[in-house]
């Protein structure tokens, strides 16, 4: 329960300790589970809780812009099936905290700009400071904040005050900043810091992933072909009613600069499968949904009116269209086997038992499913020298799904009796070093 000390169960005979972002989301929900015992449907729940929360705030932000029910309704509607978004929602990712908390940070630094309650800036400074801290990649989001104070100390005779102001907004960030500063040093081999400074891919390949998020992660998961109409919408009539005369356009306009500035920074660790990733896209892109869709509302035409209603109602069900896959049990996404015979992998050996387990490319699926600590390996990529150093730094079994290396003739020597076997894994016990050498 250290929230300074996050672990992972691929940690070897080491204590495991690994910093990345802040792991409040994560703490709170080890927290709950201290109270209410180890269930899942915890986590699903906390995380549904928190969408709901992410909503309330895109109708907020909404309200606050434009000051018109209808209009905010309608965007939180349509961002509630955005694919991604419905689909992430039940599940434990600090995005989904992180994403919440930018949201209402910015909620309230708007409701700042309208009213000038001062309680109103500072929650938003610290509402923006903590969703930076639980995913770095928020920290983009300082740039309608950074923009506003900036023009204003220009513009303003009274330059003191913009100063005072700008200090409340931003004091929170000293928190994330302190932390990412400790922390970032030892991400070693990590591309996200890096992004498109240190690619390994070839300009084609980053060409073929901007246009599969172009063509595909944009409208099919973040929008919702639903809401694709909308969103050219929006851009039409932000022409047609001349918003950049607003004084807030230009906020809008910086903000989504920034967020484009990233993506096209990570492109090369988005691929096309991290649709998570792109989660800071979702108010930007629902601004302009719901905005696309009220002035549909407002022409004249009857067929317009129909347009609209017919696409909001079918929202939810092409989401679920979309994301059903992601739900099934035979095609998980990884062996099988884990899920199916979960239990009994976990009860195989010892809980406290270190263990060597793969093949996982990810380190932590299979670990999650066994329940268990050690070292993972890959692409049947374990030799026997790497065992050897894993039993004599004290490893005692090994699950393994690949027949490759629990066969290999060099490996089969420090297997001993075979525990358990589940469809494709199976769990050996390990030599101890004394009959090895």
């Amino acid at each position: 329960m250290n929230i300074l000390n996050p672990r992972r169960n691929h940690r070897g005979d080491g204590d495991g300790i690994f910093r990345m972002e802040f792991p409040l989301m994560q703490w709170l929900v080890a927290l709950q589970y201290k109270g209410f015992g180890n269930h899942l449907i915890i986590t699903r729940l906390f995380m549904l809780l928190i969408g709901l929360f992410s909503i309330a705030g895109i109708y907020k932000i909404l309200e606050v812009l434009f000051n018109k029910t209808i209009l905010s309704l309608i965007g939180a509607w349509a961002f509630s099936f955005s694919p991604s978004f419905y689909y992430y929602t039940i599940n434990p990712l600090p995005d989904n905290l992180a994403l919440c908390c930018s949201i209402w940070g910015l909620v309230f630094f708007f409701s700042w700009f309208k009213k000038k309650k001062l309680w109103h800036l500072f929650t938003g400074g610290f509402l923006l400071a903590i969703g930076t801290l639980c995913k770095l990649p928020f920290v983009i989001y300082y740039a309608v904040p950074f923009t506003f104070f900036l023009l204003e100390f220009f513009r303003s005779s009274v330059k003191v005050k913009s100063l005072s102001n700008g200090s409340i907004f931003f004091f929170p960030i000293v928190f994330p900043a302190l932390w990412y500063l400790n922390v970032i040093p030892q991400w070693h081999g990590n591309g996200i810091v890096s992004g498109i400074l240190n690619n390994q891919v070839s300009v084609r390949t980053i060409l073929d992933y901007l246009n599969h998020n172009l063509v595909s992660t944009l409208p099919e998961l973040l929008l919702n072909y639903g809401s694709v109409i909308f969103f050219i919408a929006g851009f039409y009539f932000l022409i047609k009613n001349k918003a950049f005369k607003d004084k807030r356009f230009i906020l809008i306009f910086v903000w989504s600069l920034a967020v484009l500035f990233y993506f096209f920074f990570e492109i090369n660790m988005i691929g096309k499968v991290h649709d998570y990733y792109l989660f800071p896209f979702l108010p930007i892109l629902f601004i302009l949904v719901g905005y696309g869709a009220y002035n549909m509302l407002q022409l004249d035409k009857k067929i317009y009116t129909y347009v609209v209603y017919i696409l909001l109602i079918i929202l939810p069900f092409t989401c679920y269209l979309r994301m059903a896959g992601r739900w099934d049990t035979n095609n998980p996404g990884f062996n099988k086997d884990l899920l199916v015979f979960k239990e009994e992998l976990r009860n195989a050996v010892p809980s406290e038992s270190l263990v060597v387990a793969g093949n996982d490319e990810s380190y932590y699926i299979f670990f999650y499913y066994i329940d268990k600590k050690g070292w993972g390996f890959s692409h049947n990529s374990l030799s026997r020298e790497k065992l050897e150093s894993m039993i004599l730094k004290g490893a005692e079994y090994i699950y393994s799904d690949s027949r490759v290396i629990d066969e290999n003739y060099e490996i089969a020597p420090l297997l001993g009796e075979l525990i358990l076997e589940k469809g494709s894994i199976k769990v050996y016990r390990l030599k101890s070093p004394s009959l090895i050498y």
